[in-house]
């Protein structure tokens, strides 16, 4: 295939985009401007821990789509691990109530809707408002069509909405958590089973993608930051890349994989999310492993997911506006209150952590922010755009990340044709 694409970041939306290319026969160059690639979705060594550990927490699900597929043509499909049935395991740090969502493995919610799997003081009919979501306006929230005034929403549909949106169920679209529902729940259980990286998010996602692209005579340079784009009669005519300059030619193409304000500073005219949320993650080294679960839900507390991997317990606080302006020191004491109490430690002292904010961990994804999600292809014959904040019409997400590199792939390879 003649010409070159030029992709512009090496998180996981410009990965994902390269290795469609490249499947489909295309020649590639990734340029990143920082050190490493995976973006927020990365391993790395952990000094005071001693201990390698992921950036963020992440959760995947079975049924997703971009997300195996992916998986699958990097060679990474085994790299995932989780419980063999479809099941959420809940905890309630106020109460010391415990319960299981699990869902049939076909699509009737049999499991879920009996009396021993619902939800504490959830009803039958609560769980019918789900379908209220199908029908969401563009400007209706989460809290509108699913709560908040039932037990339901507390203990199960606002965690899973913050945690997949990002953004207090108050304020999230609607819009954007229901195609989440249809494409896992809505296929049934088989596509629920919540997965996690064995060893970690670069071992499943990073580092295997990295390898077939080295293998495949792809081109990727780090520390390289785009400058300028030189833009004429329509379409882009040459990268500036620190001091040097890329000229394209008549066949060749570039991916913009970058954060929403980067991108925005570099396209003329470009509409993009402008508002933001952050997300806080706690790691602690207990000084034995954890077995009996790798993942629990936590209401009523500061944390909102705990995971566990070996003898690193890591939480999660998502829509973490307020408690990422907080000190470290504080946070790292209410994060491992709940976690003390989620694990029966007892009054054990904490032990050696370390605290992770990400202060622009994702777009707000609020009905007005959504609105301002551009899609892949540009108003220039030649550029397109990737990344979690484009018009994928799923949320900021690994699922909908690994999409946006697929949707803008191909948006290059039908705009050669």
């Amino acid at each position: 295939m003649a010409g070159h694409t030029h992709i512009v970041g090496a998180g996981l939306a410009g990965l994902s985009a390269a290795i469609n290319l490249l499947k489909a026969g295309r020649d590639v160059s990734l340029y990143e401007a920082s050190g490493h690639a995976g973006g927020r979705c990365r391993s790395y060594h952990d000094a005071a821990l001693d201990h390698r550990i992921d950036n963020g927490n992440h959760l995947v699900l079975s049924g997703n789509r971009a997300v195996m597929g992916y998986l699958k043509e990097i060679g990474a499909s085994d790299s995932l691990t989780g419980p063999t049935a479809p099941e959420f395991p809940f905890y309630d740090l106020e109460s010391a109530e415990q319960w299981t969502v699990a869902l049939d493995a076909g699509f009737l919610p049999r499991a879920m809707l009996s009396k021993g799997g619902r939800v504490p003081g959830a009803r039958r009919l609560d769980y019918l408002k789900a379908f209220h979501l199908a029908f969401a306006g563009k400007e209706a929230t989460v809290a509108q069509c699913l709560g908040p005034d039932n037990a339901l929403y507390r203990r199960f549909w606002e965690p899973l909405a913050v945690a997949v949106l990002n953004t207090d169920g108050d304020e999230a679209a609607a819009s954007l958590l229901w195609p989440v529902i249809f494409e896992t729940m809505g296929r049934g259980g088989s596509a629920c089973r919540p997965l996690t990286a064995k060893v970690g998010l670069s071992e499943s996602f990073v580092d295997p993608a990295l390898a077939v692209l080295k293998d495949r005579g792809a081109e990727v340079s780090f520390n390289n930051r785009l400058r300028k784009l030189t833009i004429d009669s329509n379409r882009v005519t040459a990268l500036t890349l620190g001091q040097d300059t890329v000229n394209l030619g008549e066949g060749d193409s570039i991916i913009l994989a970058v954060p929403p304000s980067a991108a925005a500073e570099l396209v003329p005219g470009l509409g993009a999310p402008d508002d933001f949320r952050a997300i806080v993650n706690g790691h602690f080294r207990l000084a034995q492993k954890t077995e009996g679960f790798s993942f629990l839900g936590l209401i009523g507390g500061v944390a909102q997911w705990l995971f566990v991997r070996g003898d690193i317990v890591s939480v999660t606080v998502s829509a973490a506006d307020d408690l990422v302006e907080q000190p470290t020191e504080v946070i790292a004491g209410r994060l491992w209150a709940d976690v003390a109490k989620a694990l029966n430690l007892g009054v054990a002292p904490m032990p050696t952590w370390r605290i992770v904010k990400e202060k622009r961990a994702t777009f707000a994804q609020t009905p007005s922010q959504v609105g301002r999600r551009p899609p892949a292809r540009t108003a220039l014959n030649n550029l397109f755009l990737a990344g979690d904040w484009t018009d994928t019409g799923l949320p900021a997400t690994i699922e909908g990340t690994l999409r946006s590199g697929v949707m803008a792939s191909d948006a290059d390879l039908e705009n050669l044709n």
